[in-house]
């Protein structure tokens, strides 16, 4: 995290023959279980520890976990098959297909054991001071939250686990779904309860009570959607809807609002603006990402000719009822989040123009979470590897609250004014005109899932969404292909199987109370 320091010593143990102490065996250099919970400074440390797995590979983290799950859509493609989405984009996955289906299982666990062990064991730090101790619970309980629902989003049925680890937790079976949920939603409670609006400078990066607000009202709004709501009970997207309405009601006391330039909201210099309601840190070089590497060299996010051709006119129509459609440039008059998010043969990045192979496995790549754009680099960035880049990675901004509000809405009770107001206002931001009024409650969800496809390409948030919406089997079934409508793969969706991960093998082979997934 670049402001939550993790606390640590420094002291070197000298011993000597004669020491009478040599045969003390709590060591003065490290923290140990039985002296650590003693200062404030050990239990920043801890609750950094508890943050510190958004970080990791699986969760938000090591290199580009979260632009790779764009290529699991039919966004992106995945040459490469970096951490099996590749595999997952094309139906292969198993229970043995290893990186982020194993890594995010445990990954979200070791987050959810440090959060136990801090709510478990802060309380021993004596003198801590009590307003204090009450908001570091509450960031844990956040954080355990997220990884509990990130963990149920993707497997389903997981044990839930509310201790500190312990031998005997290695062989509990999965609980259900609901229950977790239930669990969840009861830690973002208590969490928004305690935490305060917003932070000084030197504590940017922590949950804030918008946070936890934010991600319960999509956790409600999952909850709601047609994969976890099959009898479409319409009070699940009405309490989504009240969710997502009561961040926008604080949005005022809290600073939340649309960052006036799409493209300039993912640079690194425009961090912690009034969009961004939780987002993951990165610092170079105490741990940063490899966004920068990715987009612009190894293009394993490759853009696809299907998002491109996803992109309206300028004058808010598809390309097939816009009189803007060019006949000699493909590229002219689309969105203008499409320059701010896709690189494609023709245009200007880095200072030089692109040609067709410049990005070769479909000839587009995406500038989005990159510091790259038209203009050249400074000779200090133009070459970043792996781990050097430091853009944080926004896990919930003011968009996707608007875009959750009308769409929740839209489902309760239709296309009213409020439904409108919210998705026009995240148009409006991009440059794009209002949608017309009269639309029908089918015709206003379906432009606000093409809204969301749009405004999020690229950040990873699809994957959930053609998930939880059921359209996956559609979308996910058939060719892909390059900038030159070549074809390069054909994809497979198992609706019977593929909206589950499987329980990871390794996971399998330790625990023999664990239960698969159907078709694993």
């Amino acid at each position: 995290m670049k402001k939550i320091l993790m606390a640590g010593t420094g002291l070197a143990l000298l011993l000597t023959a004669c020491n009478p102490d040599l045969l003390d065996t709590a060591p003065d250099n490290k923290y140990v279980e039985s002296s650590f919970w003693q200062t404030e400074q050990a239990a920043n440390a801890a609750l950094t520890g508890c943050y510190g797995i958004l970080s990791w590979d699986g969760v938000y983290g090591n290199e580009a976990t979260p632009l790779w799950e764009e290529t699991a859509t039919p966004n992106a493609h995945n040459d490469t098959d970096a951490k099996g989405f590749a595999s997952i984009a094309m139906g292969l996955q198993s229970s043995s297909t290893g990186g982020v289906i194993t890594n995010r299982w445990a990954r979200c666990y070791g987050g959810i054991g440090r959060c136990n062990t801090f709510l478990a064991r802060v309380d021993e730090v004596e003198g801590l001071d009590e307003d204090l101790k009450a908001r570091m619970k509450a960031e844990a309980k956040f954080l355990r939250g997220l990884y509990y629902f990130m963990l149920q989003t993707y497997y389903g049925d997981v044990p839930l686990i509310l201790d500190p680890p312990d031998k005997s937790q290695s062989l509990l079976p999965r609980d259900s779904r609901e229950k977790v949920i239930a669990q969840v939603l009861k830690d973002l409670d208590e969490a928004a309860a305690a935490l305060p609006l917003e932070y000084g400078s030197a504590d940017q990066g922590r949950a804030t009570k918008g946070a936890a607000m934010a991600l319960k009202a999509r956790v409600l709004l999952y909850e709601a959607s047609p994969l976890f709501n099959e009898e479409n009970d319409t009070e699940k997207w009405k309490a989504a809807a009240d969710a997502a309405k009561a961040v926008m009601d604080m949005a005022g006391e809290a600073g939340y609002g649309l960052f006036p330039d799409y493209r300039s909201l993912f640079l690194p210099e425009n961090e912690n603006n009034e969009e961004v309601i939780f987002d993951v840190q990165y610092i170079y070089p105490d741990g940063g990402n490899s966004f920068d590497l990715i987009g612009r060299q190894y293009n394993t996010n490759a853009p696809l000719q299907g998002l491109v051709d996803a992109y309206y006119m300028k004058d808010g129509l598809p390309a097939n009822k816009s009189p803007l459609t060019p006949i000699s440039d493909r590229y002219e008059n689309l969105d203008p989040r499409f320059y701010a998010t896709v690189v494609f043969p023709g245009d200007t990045f880095m200072g030089e123009e692109v040609e067709g192979d410049r990005f070769a496995i479909t000839g587009y790549g995406l500038e989005k979470y990159t510091i790259y754009t038209e203009a050249p680099s400074p000779d200090d960035k133009k070459d970043l590897k792996g781990g050097q880049s430091e853009t944080n990675y926004m896990v919930l901004r003011y968009a996707d609250i608007l875009l959750m509000y009308a769409e929740a809405m839209n489902e309760y009770s239709g296309p009213g004014p409020l439904v409108y107001e919210a998705v026009n206002a995240v148009r409006a931001r991009a440059g794009m005109p209002p949608f017309p009024a009269g639309l029908s409650q089918a015709e206003m969800r379906n432009e606000i899932r093409h809204e969301r496809r749009i405004e999020f390409a690229g950040e990873g948030y699809y994957y959930n969404d053609i998930r939880r919406w059921k359209t996956a089997e559609v979308v996910m079934n058939g060719p892909v292909y390059t900038w030159e409508n070549k074809e390069i793969e054909v994809r497979i969706f198992d609706p019977a199987r593929d909206y589950w991960w499987p329980i990871p093998q390794t996971e399998l082979d330790l625990n023999q109370n664990l239960t698969q997934n159907p078709g694993y």
